[in-house]
């Protein structure tokens, strides 16, 4: 099994990375705990599954990019 992984934004900088591949993960909530060592998830975080919007509790399967955004602000 392989899941990609990607973090945007602040996310990238503050993870330290852009991307990676993690071998197994039931949701989106343990990618992120596997990918970031356990890192405190920022409040709001925004996941997305093969480019469409999930929750923390979406499954995940082989071969999904799962990807990581910080809240969108904007003025």
């Amino acid at each position: 099994m392989s899941i990609q992984v990607k973090f945007f934004a602040s996310l990238r900088e503050q993870i330290g990375q852009s991307d990676r591949s993690i071998e197994h993960a039931s949701t989106a909530d343990e990618v992120w705990k596997i990918a970031t060592n356990n890192a405190e998830q920022p409040d709001n975080l925004l996941v997305a599954i093969n480019l469409e919007y999930a929750k923390l509790a979406s499954p995940v399967n082989d071969g999904d990019e799962v990807a990581f955004f910080p809240p969108v602000t904007g003025g």
